[in-house]
């Protein structure tokens, strides 16, 4: 697999603070170009054998495949759940501008071997 492909990283979390508090974190870590934290949604789902409902902020986190099952396990570290919802998901391209973007921002050496700031 091509260590620049695109992925994106669906996750929900129980506040927008939480939300902001992960992107940061892996925004910080260069795991991550970006994080779009999308506004309060219903989550109806059953735990424990009952029916609950919640309120949830779903982020999408954009990565490639180089940095996403860290990704992936730094999500998971910083969440408040039990057990998080965290899904992989792998487009089949994009806008090319857009994907170098990706890539420059996940990247920890520049073709030259210099350290990005």
């Amino acid at each position: 697999m091509d260590p620049k492909q695109p992925v994106l990283i669906y996750a929900t979390f129980p506040d927008a603070e939480s939300a902001k508090a992960a992107a940061a974190s892996l925004l910080d870590a260069r795991l991550i170009a970006c994080a779009n934290i999308m506004g309060p949604m219903t989550a109806v789902f059953r735990w424990d054998g009952a029916v609950e409902t919640g309120e949830e902020r779903p982020v999408i986190f954009k990565t490639v495949a180089s940095c996403a099952d860290a990704a992936v396990a730094a999500i998971a570290e910083a969440h408040p759940y039990e057990t998080p919802a965290i899904l992989k998901l792998r487009p089949d391209g994009g806008h090319a501008p857009f994907l170098q973007w990706l890539a420059d921002e996940t990247e920890h050496q520049t073709e030259r071997g210099k350290r990005k700031p």
